[in-house]
């Protein structure tokens, strides 16, 4: 087998074109990237029961605490009345009759120390009736691995009874797992409490849990999508996810239930499960998305409702007459001021307030997530209010466009009819149509010249994308080394499809061992590690190897294709490198002739990049590496040597 390596340039590619997404699902936000440790930090849980189709809330207030045995059992009252803030309006009253009575947290799986590390306890208080200190402590089995004392301002000192922040750290003598958070009295008396937290003090930027957000890093993502997903849509349009109330001090971010709270629940388990009370805290907000965006390279995506609820779950809609209807416009015209209007501006102002006074730089926004026409739905008209509003204000901003939930279905052929009809009659009407494709490994491979033909003036946002072994919930197993290959197979026809694909990003991105709703998932992690899986090797090697520029493949990529190769090159112009990305989905493996072109001559050393394994093999949480990324610098010899299941990435320096 030969591959010819021309010196004929092809199309240009997106610096940005690999990119992650981002939805809270599988408990990726609180509970995942969000480094907070408490669990139901403001007293504001929803517990959800029934389907996606017929479900109910109620609040569940005390979710995650319970009052402590060790000197009997103080009285634990959720109040409300006069809060902290109105938007969260639960607060705890805790009555001790003893000294050293108190109340714990179960912190999701339990905590988590690190000996010698460092965590930061935050909270609010007033002494209702009581003078004497407070205690806070991580414990297990009665054994306390940190601890630390506070001083409360006594009843005399605060008459009006007044909300005091509290903060006290909490170092760890010796690791471990799945301890408590413990906060006791140190005398009888009454005390309120409100927003309770417990932070590592390595959290990045106070907000990302590190090895989540190292990870991320390392991937050197063009851009990042968020924050969803259906959660955008909401179960309902009452607890869609709400872009303004995600910002701000974090004590006035409504806590919201999470859309996925009942995914998948059936009567066997009493319509209830282990995800009933997936709420969102919302610490994690659009501020933060924004500056994860700025902390990682990636440029901002973020994704607003149009006034529509998940389609998969309901028909609740906001009509386009109706003038609620504007004021999910309005959200749109005030995220771009808050992404990137002046400190003197409203939002502006207020991101300036949280921090961040320069701009954000956004540049594109996604309009509805998986939105499709019907009968009841007028998504397209929608989509032409938003581009009008938007454009009228702010002619550059890139829009993208929904093609609907799927690739093999009538709504994805009405979305490209809509947008190849609407898009020639007014420039800049959408930058790119985000498709979406959860399927089989062998989709992927039959369908690598899926771009070879698709209209070359509408552009492609790839934007939720998964070779699917097996489904379900709580798989890590269906993260095989051979799905992976599948989508590095895919891409392949993406890069040099480069001019019509301009971003496109794997879904989902994080999965909680336990919690997992929806399997496979980029990253993988529980309360002490994180793993990437074989998707996540092939996402780097894209992400860390795209080229400026393809090279023209004139039609060896089908020649290969029939040998279980699949093949594309590129090259980097400003590293004077032939990039060339090689698929072998073959038991045995293969050795691949490179012809260079006569106007190359090898510079130097060629540096390697694979993963290799067995198709079905994947990694685990007790077991990360049976799948990991090989590096290696070896002189050109005119051919790649290229294992049997691998993905090969050579890195080629050549003088033109």
């Amino acid at each position: 087998m030969e591959l010819y390596l021309s010196d004929k340039k092809g199309v240009p590619i997106q610096k940005d074109m690999i990119g992650l997404f981002f939805e809270d699902i599988n408990y990726a936000a609180d509970g995942g990237l969000y480094a907070e440790m408490i669990e139901n930090r403001s007293f504001e849980f929803l517990d959800c029961y029934g389907t996606v189709g017929d479900y109910y809330t109620k609040h569940d207030p005390g979710y995650a605490w319970e009052p402590t045995q060790e000197y009997g059992q103080g009285r634990m009252e959720y109040v409300m009345g006069s809060p902290l803030d109105r938007a969260n309006p639960h607060y705890l009253r805790f009555t001790a009759d003893y000294a050293g009575q108190g109340f714990a947290n179960k912190a999701y799986d339990g905590l988590r120390l690190e000996q010698g590390k460092s965590y930061r306890v935050s909270f609010y208080a007033r002494c209702v009736r009581y003078q004497g200190g407070l205690r806070v402590a991580a414990v297990k089995e009665r054994v306390e691995y940190a601890a630390a004392e506070i001083t409360c301002v006594s009843e005399e000192e605060n008459a009006w009874h007044k909300w005091t922040r509290y903060e006290a750290v909490l170092t760890a003598k010796e690791d471990v797992r799945g301890a408590r958070f413990v906060l006791s009295l140190t005398q009888p008396g009454v005390v309120e409490f409100d927003f309770i937290s417990l932070m590592p003090e390595d959290a990045v930027a106070g907000v990302f849990r590190r090895d989540l957000f190292e990870l991320l890093k390392g991937l050197h993502p063009g851009f990042l999508r968020f924050p969803g997903g259906c959660i955008i849509e909401g179960n309902t349009l009452e607890n869609r996810y709400r872009w303004k109330e995600s910002v701000g001090r974090p004590e006035s971010r409504r806590n919201n239930f999470n859309r996925w709270a009942v995914h998948d629940t059936k009567q066997e388990s009493g319509f209830h499960t282990c995800y009933s009370h997936y709420n969102q805290s919302l610490g994690l907000g659009y501020y933060e998305y924004f500056l994860l965006c700025e902390l990682i390279g990636a440029q901002p995506l973020p994704v607003l409702n149009v006034g529509l609820a998940c389609q998969y779950q309901s028909y609740e809609l906001v009509e386009m007459d109706d003038p609620a209807f504007a004021e999910f416009v309005q959200d749109a015209l005030d995220l771009v001021e808050f992404a990137n209007g002046s400190p003197e501006t409203k939002w502006g102002a207020v991101r300036a307030q949280m921090g961040h006074p320069a701009p954000f730089g956004m540049t594109m926004m996604g309009i509805g997530n998986e939105q499709w026409q019907t009968e009841k739905v007028d998504f397209f008209s929608r989509y032409q209010a938003f581009e009008q509003a938007i454009h009228a204000k702010y002619p550059e901003m890139r829009l993208i466009g929904s093609a609907g939930p799927d690739i093999t279905s009538e709504r994805y052929t009405a979305a490209w009819d809509f947008y190849k009809e609407a898009a020639p009659k007014k420039e800049n009407f959408v930058y790119a149509v985000d498709e979406h494709y959860y399927v089989k490994p062998e989709w992927f491979y039959e369908h690598t010249d899926f771009y070879d033909a698709y209209p070359r003036n509408i552009k492609v946002f790839s934007g939720e994308y998964a070779a699917h072994p097996v489904n379900g919930m709580n798989r890590p197993d269906a993260n095989t080394l051979g799905g992976a290959l599948a989508e590095a197979a895919f891409l392949t026809g993406v890069e040099r499809n480069a001019d019509v694909v301009v971003l496109a990003s794997y879904a989902p991105l994080f999965a909680r061992v336990g919690y997992a709703q929806w399997s496979p998932d980029m990253i993988w992690f529980d309360d002490a590690r994180a793993y990437g899986t074989p998707s996540y090797y092939v996402q780097k090697l894209y992400g860390e190897n795209l080229g400026t520029v393809t090279l023209a493949m004139e039609g060896q990529e089908k020649a290969l294709r029939e040998q279980e190769i699949y093949a594309n090159a590129s090259f980097d112009e400003a590293a004077g490198e032939i990039i060339v990305k090689v698929v072998n989905h073959s038991a045995r493996a293969r050795d691949l002739s490179l012809r260079l072109a006569e106007s190359y001559a090898p510079a130097g050393a060629v540096k390697l990049s694979r993963i290799s394994g067995c198709e079905e093999d994947y990694n685990c949480i007790t077991n990360p590496d049976v799948v990991t990324l090989q590096t290696a610098q070896e002189p050109f010899a005119g051919s790649l040597k290229l294992p049997a299941f691998s993905f090969t990435v050579a890195r080629i320096p050549v003088r033109a």
